[in-house]
């Protein structure tokens, strides 16, 4: 599969873009464990033009990490247009639109899946975006439809196309549904079916198994798929996910190489913010992680670890997990 240039070859998998989520360190680490690109948390254009220290941190790309794309939202083409050129200066891969974030204070204000109410603003942002980074091949995120009753998806691909984006990500979910439900891959199919549509499609929701994954390539063609929230906490999925798909067998990865993988986490978000804020940047990864699910008695323990604020505290107590309670399951 090739976006513009970027040849990520056969049935790539990729990290989606998520908030809080894939900063530089998580995407690094997620690249290492066999994701075959990466994106960055949204970047807002409003504050990207107004040069927000906060924002404009979420343009730096490690090298090991490419290739990665930069994704931008926003609902008025000049500032679009803007943040775009300032992206393209960063030097990101692939620039993505985000047309898809279900969450109020994005899609209540127009952005992000709101866009999915205004079409023809949608289709003008695109066009202008596209028309602003010759050479930077654009793509874009998006939502089945605005609700049940506007499910626009495989016209708006094509409209999209027209526009000039290289690639599209579908998220088989409306934007009403937010993230409740089971993702439509039935849809998804529908649009990689379309004879009329030309580029890749991506899609997104629910992968949350290596088997899954291998599941919705065979069964709806698509040409890459994008993993979320099951890899929160969690970025060794990639590589269970990679081997089956190219191996045929699940890699088992040792409960030790995960402990160090979420040390890592802890570490690289303390060094990147300072102690205080790196550890509740790193609770949403240990809250999430699949490591300490169905442990039995483990709430106490759980309760402790989400409250621990500082890195020696927290280390003591995954030291106790990984030896004392994980041995024992």
């Amino acid at each position: 599969m090739k976006i513009g240039n970027v040849n990520l070859g056969e049935r790539p998998v990729m990290l989606a873009p998520m908030e809080d989520v894939t900063d530089s360190s998580f995407r690094l680490i997620c690249k290492e464990e066999g994701a075959d690109m990466t994106y960055t948390e949204f970047v807002s254009a409003d504050a990207l033009i107004r040069n927000i220290a906060a924002t404009t941190r979420k343009l730096h790309i490690h090298t090991a990490e490419r290739p990665t794309a930069i994704q931008i939202y926003g609902r008025e083409v000049a500032p679009m247009v803007e943040a775009a050129k300032i992206v393209a200066n960063a030097g990101p891969d692939i620039l993505d639109i985000n047309f898809g974030c279900p969450v109020k204070k994005v899609a209540g204000k127009g952005a992000g899946a709101g866009m999915l109410r205004d079409i023809p603003k949608m289709l003008e942002i695109t066009r202008a975006v596209v028309d602003a980074v010759p050479g930077l091949p654009v793509t874009v995120k998006t939502r089945l439809g605005w609700d049940h009753n506007s499910k626009i998806i495989v016209s708006l691909a094509e409209q999209l196309q027209d526009c000039g984006i290289q690639a599209i990500t579908v998220h088989g979910r409306t934007r009403s549904q937010m993230y409740t439900g089971e993702a439509d891959w039935e849809m998804i199919g529908e649009v990689k079916a379309n004879p009329r549509l030309q580029i890749p499609v991506i899609g997104n929701g629910d992968i949350t198994s290596p088997q899954r994954l291998v599941e919705v390539f065979d069964r709806y063609g698509v040409d890459g798929v994008m993993v979320g929230r099951a890899s929160i906490g969690a970025p060794w999925i990639f590589r269970e996910m990679t081997a089956l798909l190219r191996e045929g067998e699940i890699a088992r990865i040792p409960v030790a190489d995960k402990f160090r993988l979420l040390r890592r986490q802890i570490r690289e978000s303390i060094d990147r913010i300072d102690e205080y804020r790196g550890i509740l940047h790193i609770r949403r990864h240990l809250a999430a992680s699949p490591l300490f699910k169905s442990i039995p008695n483990f709430r106490p323990t759980r309760i402790a670890m989400l409250k621990a604020a500082t890195y020696a505290e927290l280390d003591e107590i995954l030291t106790h997990i990984e030896n004392n309670i994980i041995p024992d399951l």
